[in-house]
């Protein structure tokens, strides 16, 4: 079925009787991230909502909101549709991408592009200076590297690790502004916004959204980018679950979060064994070699594609790094859950979360 078929059935869905009868019956599920009643640590819970979504970037993206008139859900539909457009010029899967020709062609001179794409591209490029390479938009070849590796069973040599990092680092590439124009040092280079982009999506739908007079919603994407805006139920903002990083179907906590967003990056699922030693599938771009200091990272910032970069660059860093970063960065929170000393109670380090917005489970923490 052709995209533009699909986006038509979804809007003659929405405009008829079907739309009544889902707000009717949306009850209080909020997504999978919303927090069910729950009367072990007196969290805030969700109410009714009504829920848009559709896949893409390999994923799905929700638009979730408090029921109200149809306009609003009109404009959900509307800001879904971006982002198959989005997905067009940013991945790198596809080989008729802007993204794609981009790295099929700056290394033969300076190239210009969407500005969205440039703007994101600029936006991953001072991330990756703010956080002393940890986040690294040009570390597609050790991540390309270590899937392949995988999928052989075994881990790279360091000699394959070395001749990648000979090609990755931002300072291999020429930005320039003025023109917003980028040049790649060598063929070899590539640049991959995995690692940004889905937030990057959530923050040009949801000033869409925003644009449309839309106050109160909560926009997701996959299990680890999230952008909230306004109130729920009564609450001040959008409650979200929390997962234990131990034992992911327990959840830990509640956070609520309005005019935020809020990205969370772990191994305790996307990971591999090779005799014996567990790895995990995030890499410190600054050595090739996967980091686990700690079990998860939780980022609050401003903006989703922020937040998501910087939750991927926290877990390569390390807590006292991201705690330094967070002080100089006031926009910024975090909480970062390390391995247990002792037992299977977790001991979080919090910083720049204000305690009235934080419901953690007591019972699965160590008393300090």
């Amino acid at each position: 079925m052709s995209e533009k078929k699909t986006n038509s059935n979804r809007r003659d869905f929405l405009t008829g009787r079907v739309l009544k009868q889902a707000a009717e019956q949306a009850g209080d599920q909020l997504a999978n991230y919303l927090n069910d009643a729950t009367e072990d640590f007196a969290a805030p819970t969700g109410g009714s909502t009504i829920r848009l979504s559709t896949r893409a970037m390999a994923t799905e993206f929700a638009v979730v909101m408090n029921p109200s008139p149809d306009p609003q859900v009109m404009h959900a539909s509307d800001a879904l549709d971006m982002l198959h457009e989005l997905e067009q010029l940013m991945t790198v899967y596809k080989n008729d991408s802007e993204m794609s020709r981009v790295n099929s062609t700056a290394a033969a001179g300076p190239v210009s592009m969407d500005p969205r794409l440039f703007e994101i591209l600029d936006q991953a490029r001072q991330i990756c200076l703010d956080t002393a390479g940890s986040f690294d938009p040009s570390s597609g070849p050790l991540i390309t590297l270590w899937r392949e590796c995988r999928q052989q069973g075994r881990i790279p040599s360091q000699q394959e690790i070395d001749n990648c990092l000979q090609h990755t680092g931002i300072d291999q590439f020429e930005f320039d502004n003025s023109k917003q124009t980028i040049q790649f040092r060598s063929p070899e280079n590539e640049l991959n916004l995995g690692g940004i982009g889905k937030g990057y999506a959530l923050d040009i739908a949801g000033q869409f959204l925003t644009e449309q007079e839309l106050e109160n919603w909560l926009f997701y994407g996959g299990f680890s980018s999230i952008l909230a805006r306004g109130t729920h139920n009564q609450l001040p903002g959008w409650p979200i679950g929390i997962k234990n990083p131990l034992f992911t179907n327990q959840r830990l906590g509640t956070v609520l979060l309005q005019n935020t967003s809020m990205s969370t990056s772990g191994s305790s699922v996307q990971h591999f064994r090779h005799d014996g030693k567990r790895y995990g599938h995030i890499l410190d771009p600054r050595t090739g070699w996967p980091v686990s200091e700690l079990l998860s990272v939780t980022v609050i910032a401003p903006h989703a594609a922020l937040a998501d970069a910087l939750s991927t660059a926290f877990y390569v860093i390390g807590i006292e790094k991201a705690l330094e970063y967070c002080d100089n960065h006031s926009e910024v929170g975090t909480i970062l859950i390390p391995p247990p000393t002792q037992g299977r109670k977790l001991s979080p380090v919090i910083r720049g979360i204000p305690n009235e917005f934080l419901f953690l489970d007591r019972d699965q923490l160590l008393s300090q």
